[in-house]
């Protein structure tokens, strides 16, 4: 006889985020440097929030339909086309939703079927492995090495990949270890995925922060995988938009039209005078050099705390883009956690362990850049004065 999971026996298989403890440890602390958010500190470009109130005066405060506004719908085609290589239609394989996050649980419930194993790189955002529980599947976490930048390969797929593997889920470039998946990496990945018939949720929220000349490339835009593929994005990274909550994606328009169904009973739409702002900001030439702005800064962050780290004595990859590094901490002889709790009382440096973003990601933590260049290089000076008097480096 099969048993039948409900929705409240799955949630009580899902955990509260770890990151989320480690902040309630931090509460209260006074001079606190928290490296530990993943989200932009810059503000959302002003001619965006400009464009929210004009579109407020207007008298854009109803339902919009749960697809989203056409308007936007076509500017993110127009994106999608220049930026990635995508064609989509716009009114059948576009969606708006409300920010990113729940694209992944919408986006597994169009099609796994109960006990089906999803691929998940390993270290991997703290949303994908608890919204493949939630929408009946099992994830299984596929390592990446620090040898390898932490980059995805076939070899480690093939060794997890079963007949009941239905599904692999992207992450260019990564949180929380900021690799980028190179074009033939996608290459190899996407004959992977054919060869075994899975289809591929590829979240590319940070797809405009890459260094040193590298390009970030959509598994979508390669031969045959649009049909397989959900691409999955948003405005909370891109334009620093992350309180907005305004994502969005494409899809083949079997897999859009489920997921609309979805929103139809979730959330019914996005808010529609945000929308209207983010179809005038994707068109904004202003919009674009802000992105390039942050993107500059990021990276001169990124070089600061990287060079750091590997001066005080915790080996690190230089990551090719997000806002993220992941020092390795296994030599000090502390798990990630221990090391965190460490930094937090000591040093008054917030960082998140490891061991929150899977097995692969015991032995490292994470590092957020997405804060002031002052202020890392603080954390980074009480990072390595801790360091050198517990003698762990």
């Amino acid at each position: 006889m099969v048993m039948l999971m409900a929705l409240s026996d799955r949630l009580d298989m899902v955990n509260p985020s770890e990151i989320r403890k480690l902040f309630d440890l931090a509460q209260g602390i006074e001079g606190i440097i928290s490296l530990g958010i993943g989200e932009p500190d810059f503000d959302t470009p002003e001619h965006i929030k400009e464009y929210a109130k004009e579109a407020l005066d207007k008298g854009l405060t109803h339902y919009s339909p749960n697809i989203g506004v056409l308007e936007l719908r076509e500017a993110v085609a127009e994106k999608f086309k220049r930026d990635n290589g995508i064609e989509a239609d716009p009114k059948t394989q576009i969606m708006i939703t409300v920010g990113t996050n729940q694209q992944i649980l919408m986006g597994l419930a169009t099609f796994l079927k109960d006990n089906e194993e999803v691929l998940i790189p390993s270290p991997m955002f703290v949303s994908y492995a608890p919204a493949v529980v939630l929408a009946g599947g099992k994830p299984i976490e596929v390592p990446t090495y620090e040898e390898n930048e932490f980059r995805l390969t076939v070899e480690e797929l093939e060794k997890h990949v079963t007949p009941k593997t239905r599904a692999l889920i992207i992450n260019t470039p990564n949180n929380p270890t900021g690799a980028v998946l190179a074009k033939k990496d996608l290459e190899e990945i996407a004959s992977f995925a054919v060869e075994h018939d899975l289809m591929v949720l590829s979240d590319e929220v940070y797809e405009y922060f890459v260094y040193d000349g590298v390009k970030n490339y959509s598994i979508a835009s390669l031969d045959g995988m649009f049909e397989r593929t959900i691409t999955m994005n948003g405005f909370s990274k891109t334009f620093a938009m992350t309180g907005w909550r305004l994502g969005f994606l494409t899809a083949p328009e079997w897999v859009v039209e489920k997921m609309v169904r979805f929103q139809m009973y979730n959330s019914t739409c996005p808010v529609t005078f945000i929308q209207y702002a983010a179809a005038k900001a994707l068109r904004d030439e202003r919009s674009w050099k802000a992105v390039e702005e942050m993107r500059r800064e990021y990276e001169r962050r990124r070089n600061l705390v990287w060079k750091r780290l590997n001066e005080m004595g915790l080996p690190t990859v230089k990551p090719k883009g997000a806002f993220y590094i992941i020092p390795r901490i296994k030599d000090t002889g502390l798990t990630s956690r221990e090391f965190s709790e460490l930094m937090i009382k000591e040093a008054k440096v917030v960082l998140v362990p490891g061991s929150a973003f899977g097995k692969a990601g015991e032995g490292y933590v994470r590092i957020s850049y997405a804060t002031g260049y002052e202020k890392l290089e603080e954390a980074m000076d009480r990072m390595e004065k801790v360091l050198k008097e517990k003698k762990l480096v």
